[in-house]
């Protein structure tokens, strides 16, 4: 026979008669009071005109405890906006996100743009652009949580830096090419090994644009008339890559969308995101591409 699940209370239950269970066989069941979490921010958008790529979203992993029945508010960040021709060429600052009151990656770091070279700060810093006269330095990243951003050369070509990723420094504009996207980092919290968090690549201006780093990041803009760089990939907070800087200018790519994943040890004893189980019984994994609210279940009871 099919079991049933009923509601009752415990005081009233007094089964009486010849052939009835003269006691209860009580167990209770709790959500998990300790978790693994992987969050990341978005990515920074890249900026225009020789732009610099932007930075990857700041990458958080670690174990916390945590209360059953407590609503926990999961945010997930947003890319940022590449930069745009004529008028804002910097790339914006990807959004920020979090796991309320156990921890808060910060957003990717916007790529300079012409005329305002200098890289943004950020979860990894957005790389520089280059605009003569000088070599300007790329954006900070935040400690624990991304890299810096690559300097431009302003030096016969005008290149420009790549943002930072999570796992590397965004890589700095020669004479000959704009830098690389740092690279992001792995992780196997959703099951399989994916790469989070990587920066844009420099825009073309001369030589050879620069490539996005592993982990989404967006490449720089090819050689072709008015060319954006392209967007970082949602979902890994990869940074955009930078617009093309030649006479016929173009805009940076937008930052790819963050990501918030939970996972802890057993079956599924929690509510909230999308809810998997690539082992059952042995792992349940929470992801968020989006906001939402994580609870670890109470204590339910099942009488035998």
């Amino acid at each position: 026979m099919a079991e049933t699940s009923k509601q009752f209370s415990l005081q009233n239950f007094r089964p009486t008669g010849f052939g009835y269970p003269t006691g209860l066989n009580v167990t209770a069941a709790a959500g998990p009071t300790s978790i693994e979490y992987l969050i990341v921010a978005g990515g920074g958008g890249g900026g225009a005109a020789r732009g610099g790529g932007g930075g990857a979203g700041g990458l958080l992993t670690g174990t916390t405890p945590i209360s059953v029945s407590t609503n926990y508010t999961i945010t997930v960040g947003s890319g940022g906006p590449g930069g745009t021709m004529p008028a804002s060429v910097v790339g914006v600052n990807g959004s920020n996100s979090s796991f309320t009151g156990i921890a808060t990656a910060i957003g990717g770091g916007g790529g300079g743009g012409e005329g305002t070279t200098t890289g943004l700060s950020g979860g990894s810093g957005g790389g520089a652009a280059s605009n003569s006269p000088g070599n300007a330095a790329g954006g900070a990243g935040t400690p624990g949580q991304g890299n810096t951003g690559g300097s431009s050369n302003a030096v016969g070509e005008f290149t420009s830096g790549g943002g930072g990723g999570a796992g590397a420094v965004g890589a700095n504009a020669t004479p000959g090419g704009s830098g690389n996207g740092g690279n992001g980092t792995a992780s196997s919290i959703s099951g399989s090994s994916v790469t989070y968090a990587g920066g844009g690549g420099g825009g073309f201006n001369f030589g050879t644009r620069g490539t996005g780093g592993t982990g989404g990041g967006g490449n720089g803009a090819p050689n072709s008339p008015n060319a954006a760089g392209s967007s970082g990939t949602d979902n890994t907070g990869g940074g955009g890559g930078g617009g093309i800087g030649t006479v016929n200018r173009g805009s940076g790519g937008a930052g790819g969308s963050g990501i918030v994943i939970i996972r802890y040890s057993g079956s599924q004893a929690a509510t909230g995101g999308t809810i998997t189980s690539p082992s059952p019984g042995a792992n349940t994994i929470h992801t968020f591409t989006g906001p939402g609210t994580f609870t670890s279940n109470a204590a339910v009871y099942s009488i035998n």
